[in-house]
């Protein structure tokens, strides 16, 4: 017997799960990727499918002080840090690691940045700060798990959240760049808490603490004393994104929903408390900004139905200042030029990778930095999806929108419907390879609902599927395959469901209440039972999913635990199924998944198994990612009667 199946064994034994029987196909190892039970890729498909992975983006990340700017790009297996020195200009490639590197601060004064680099996918993030010549230092401990780095405005001290295994509350880091060693605490106190911002005279650090995602505080902190205050009220529950000091560092700039639905841009004065609104009456959320370096200019993202919208307004008068009339798509990562004359940006639609942008505030004038490769997809073949909406059971109207390939006279689509995670995620028109693999290669309509509890749509919606409210996502499901039945071009009898993390947890609960009416599901890494999930998930995760999720100590969620969790229910699950699971995955770990496996198989149903020995939490290996993503398509070809 090898270790892994000993490990398996073991696993089940205490999950008490029966082991599974011997799968129909071999199992086989290619790479780190372990299949279970799963056919082999055609040649054909494989390379069909190759140029939608092909395809990169750029990703805004920082400026540096000589006005270049740093973003991630991958030109290899993975994303790593490159710097553009101007518009157009060639992309150069400061990282290069087998690991992906997708977030990059710059220190001030210099030419370095900071980046964060785990190991497999663990998410045990440790932090160098590097050069552009090359030379770097590691800047965080051992054993720990780092985030969240700012620089002081001289850049010689960095401060960021640090956390330790099993432990739910992370302590705030304070260091010299210049000799790290010397790293201590400031701050550690009870919940997940994340710097965001120091103030000019290097003397306050404004940090947030995450209780749950209707529930940030955002408190001020006298790095000398070690004293925080909080900002805003605190009779009453208020969810603040982000957070920056005003350039005199009496105030406070940041996003709030307090006495709203939907978050918008709000000014606190630190000395009287009070606040102003920037957007009074604002319909849809803001859910990103950046402050210019002299306080003057707010940049802002408005989320309208997932399309992002660009605001830029004057600070002090509110007034609203030009922007760029840019393409229906999702815009991420802003950030003010050193100089706050220009406004970088990443942009991606439907139909276009992502690339960064900048907008000078003076002329107006848009400028593209980068040119992104479509890895030989034709751009004809891309669909832009229509975004509609359908009644659920309890007469909620639930966005979605719908990619349609074009289908001959009298013909009926095949139907994929994707369920993203979160569960406070929010499916965007973003371009996206694997649905447009799915529109062009399986030849079917794929359909990207946001339930109940999505992001995106003001917090009374976010908060429908909480605790006990859990099924009633699942149930929006029931009512999207009630919509699929009534199109007349859609074909009802051949739907696959397909879902990640929590959008797991969807597939798996969707195959077994509504199994008469779908032809498959995929899950990745998903949920299949809470109170194994709950217990087994990485320490400083574990109390903020309660807040989501409910807590599985108290005995009467425990009992809605054993009545919702798919792993009770699998006796219902006829379908085929696919399950993919990243070894590493510190949120959803393997034996969620596997588990799961056991017990389908335990009972005659088909499953596929994919198991990556060197990712986490998704696939972030462009290799791992082409064989997932093909092995996905076997298997929707042949649920679905396509192939």
């Amino acid at each position: 017997m090898t270790m892994r199946a000993l490990l398996l064994g073991t696993t089940l034994a205490l999950a008490g799960v029966t082991a599974a029987p011997a799968a129909d196909l071999p199992r086989r190892e290619v790479g780190q990727l372990v299949f279970d039970n799963v056919p082999v890729t055609p040649p054909a498909l494989q390379a069909a499918i190759a140029p939608y992975y092909n395809a990169r983006s750029a990703v805004f990340e920082d400026w540096l002080d000589d006005g270049s700017i740093l973003i991630a790009t991958r030109f290899g297996d993975t994303n790593q840090i490159h710097r553009v020195a101007a518009p157009g200009a060639a992309r150069t490639q400061l990282t290069f690691f087998k690991e992906p590197i997708n977030v990059a601060k710059a220190q001030p004064g210099s030419d370095r940045f900071v980046y964060m680099r785990d190991d497999g996918g663990a998410e045990y993030y440790q932090a160098y700060v590097r050069g552009l010549n090359g030379a770097e230092s590691q800047l965080t401990a051992a054993k720990t798990r780092n985030s969240d780095f700012v620089f002081t405005p001289d850049g010689r001290q960095v401060i960021w959240g640090q956390v330790t295994a099993g432990d739910p509350n992370n302590a705030i880091m304070i260091a010299d760049v210049a000799a790290p060693q010397g790293r201590r605490a400031i701050f550690e106190g009870k919940g997940s808490k994340a710097p965001l911002d120091i103030s000019p005279d290097g003397k306050s650090l404004l940090f947030s603490r995450y209780n749950s995602a209707t529930f940030v505080e955002l408190f001020v902190l006298d790095i000398a004393s070690g004293q925080a205050r909080p900002i805003g009220p605190v009779d009453r529950k208020v969810a603040y994104v982000g957070g920056a000091f005003t350039a005199d560092g009496r105030g406070v700039v940041t996003l709030s929903d307090d006495k709203a639905d939907t978050a918008r841009p709000v000014v606190f004065d630190l000395v009287s408390g009070a606040m102003r609104e920037l957007d009074p009456g604002l319909k849809w959320p803001a859910e990103d900004f950046a402050l210019s370096k002299d306080g003057a200019v707010i940049a802002y993202v408005v989320n309208e139905e997932g399309y992002s919208r660009l605001v830029l307004k004057d600070v002090a008068t509110g007034k609203t200042l030009p922007s760029p009339k840019l393409p229906q798509g999702v815009m991420t990562g802003l950030g003010f030029s050193p100089d706050g004359k220009s406004l970088a940006f990443s942009l991606s639609t439907s139909t276009s990778a992502g690339d960064v942008w900048s907008f000078a505030l003076a002329d107006q004038k848009l400028v593209r930095w980068t040119q992104s490769e479509l890895g030989g997809l034709d751009p004809a073949q891309l669909v832009e999806p229509t975004l509609f909406r359908y009644p659920t059971f309890d007469k909620r109207s639930i966005p979605a929108f719908i990619y349609r390939p074009q289908a001959k006279p009298g013909e009926k689509l095949p139907v994929i419907i994707q369920i993203h995670g979160g569960p406070e995620g929010q499916e965007q028109p973003n371009f996206n390879p694997r649905r447009q693999s799915w529109v062009n290669e399986v030849g079917a309509a794929v359909i990207i609902p946001n339930v109940r509890g999505s992001s995106g749509y003001g917090k009374t919606y976010l908060d429908l599927d909480n605790a006990e409210k859990r099924e009633d996502s699942v149930k929006d499901i029931g009512a999207l395959l009630d919509w699929v039945a009534k199109q007349p071009d859609l074909d009802a009898s051949r739907v696959a469901i397909v879902g990640q993390s929590y959008g797991g947890y969807m597939a798996l609960a969707v195959a077994a209440h509504y199994n008469d009416r779908i032809a498959g599901a995929i899950d990745l890494y998903g949920i299949s039972n809470w109170t194994t999930f709950l217990k087994n998930t990485e320490g400083y995760r574990r109390d903020l999913r309660r807040a989501e999720y409910g807590d599985e100590r108290d005995p009467k969620m425990a009992a809605v635990f054993d009545k919702i969790s798919p792993l009770n229910m699998s006796e219902r699950m006829k379908k085929p199924m696919m399950i993919y699971q990243g070894a590493n995955d510190p949120r959803v770990p393997q034996s969620e998944s596997e588990q799961m496996v056991a017990k389908l198989r335990a009972q005659g149903t088909e499953v596929w198994y994919v198991l990556a020995k060197d990712e986490g939490h998704g696939v972030a290996k462009k290799q791992n990612t082409e064989a997932v993503r093909a092995t996905e398509i076997v298997f929707l070809q042949k649920v679905l009667g396509t192939k």
